[in-house]
């Protein structure tokens, strides 16, 4: 019987919500509960060895009992998967006059250091030295969508990739002398093809929902909010699983009647939009600490908060929260609604964001960008789900 995969959750959001200071906190619970923890970083704009006060490495150094720390350094990785393309595409660069640091960052597409950082979950799946694998990430748009084409990635490798390196030996020795151009090596196509074995190897774990989940880390503030909606759109569309949100610095009751009242007036009509956007996914909380949250003390202080009522290493929440499929022109958009009753269904679409409320459920939804030129036609609830349909606009307008 083969071992089971370790636990694997990636904690992300945008910058300053406390992603970091979440994602220490959930590994001590997990290594609290006799998992043997890593907890890694590939935020370029690492802090978790001051959450954690331990100065940390690119290779796991131990933070306490069952507990290790590891940052991922993203040029490390980008020099092991990717030296013999940027060695290659500088060249050609640097001989068309482009300065040699600028073309170092040019051989490097949007996403590419976070990926190949990310690529360190998987050496952990393959040493099974750990039950619990917990991420710090900030994934960027372009990373989810390379992570994102398995099939596509695998068809190429097998079908295209053989035969352009054939067509690429036989043209090596013509092409300095009639284009003014060389071919990439043999250890181009190496490290390309190493790239999308990887792909495809990742795609399987990230999408593994029996082990591998993703949690969204926010503040009360609409503007991180939307943004994290949209996160969870792509999430969705893609197949990853989003187990819980974590709402971070919530001002307590206490604060009632002074300075900041109003900011939690504000906070608790933002909460109504997070029920909407991300319900039936369990929302967990943790207050503003008084001061700020680093070591082991208030780690511990912020898991009692975020895991009141949850083990840290369980998996909240099992289905996808949202799916889309499209065909020649329509889409469709699922939600699971297990808890509305059926009644009137008013549905509204502003832009990308369509608002949809079922009896007295509402929920608010931010579709894909490509989603732009598409109207809702109907819409209809049956089995605990709602079914919209939209069209795409003839003449490609953007549609309201």
């Amino acid at each position: 019987m083969a071992p089971m995969a370790p636990r694997t959750i990636l904690y992300t959001g945008k910058g300053g919500v406390g992603k970091t200071s979440v994602a220490a906190a959930s590994a001590r619970r997990c290594a609290a509960a006799g998992l043997r923890t890593v907890v890694l970083s590939t935020d370029p704009a690492h802090s978790l060895s001051d959450s954690l006060e331990v100065e940390l490495g690119s290779a796991p150094r131990p933070c306490g009992d069952n507990l290790w720390g590891q940052e991922v350094q993203a040029q490390e990785e980008m020099e092991r998967h990717w030296e013999a393309v940027q060695d290659w595409m500088g060249e050609l660069l640097v001989e068309r006059g482009v300065d040699r640091i600028a073309a170092d960052e040019l051989t490097v597409p949007p996403g590419m250091d976070e990926l190949f950082s990310l690529l360190q979950i998987k050496r952990h799946h393959e040493a099974r030295e750990y039950d619990a694998i917990v991420v710090d990430c900030a994934p960027t748009g372009e990373t989810l969508r390379l992570l994102s084409f398995p099939d596509v990635a695998s068809w190429w490798l097998e079908k295209v990739f053989p035969i352009e390196r054939r067509l690429m030996a036989a043209a090596r020795p013509f092409a300095r002398t009639l284009l003014d151009v060389s071919l990439p090596p043999d250890r181009v196509f190496d490290d390309v093809e190493r790239l999308v074995v990887n792909l495809v190897a990742m795609n399987s774990i990230l999408r593994d929902r029996r082990a591998t989940s993703i949690r969204l880390v926010m503040n009360p503030d609409r503007m991180v909010i939307r943004e994290a909606m949209r996160t969870y759109t792509y999430l969705n569309l893609y197949g990853y699983l989003t187990d819980a949100v974590v709402v971070n610095r919530v001002f307590p009751e206490e604060v009632d009647g002074g300075y900041f009242a109003g900011w939690r007036v504000h906070q608790l009509e933002q909460m109504e939009l997070v029920r909407s956007a991300f319900a039936p996914v369990p929302i967990l909380t943790a207050r503003f600490f008084e001061q700020e949250v680093a070591g082991d003390a208030m780690l511990d202080r912020l898991a009692d908060e975020v895991f009141a009522e949850h083990d840290a290493e369980a998996l909240l929440y099992e289905d996808l929260s949202q799916q889309l499929v499209s065909t020649n022109g329509t889409a469709t958009l699922l939600v699971p609604l297990p808890f509305a009753e059926k009644g009137d269904i008013d549905l509204k679409k502003i832009g990308l964001e369509v608002v949809v409320r079922v009896g007295g459920q509402k929920r608010t939804i931010v579709l894909p960008p490509a989603m732009a030129a598409y109207r809702p036609e109907s819409a209809q609830f049956e089995d605990g789900a709602l079914s919209v349909r939209f069209e795409k606009d003839e003449d490609g307008r953007a549609a309201d």
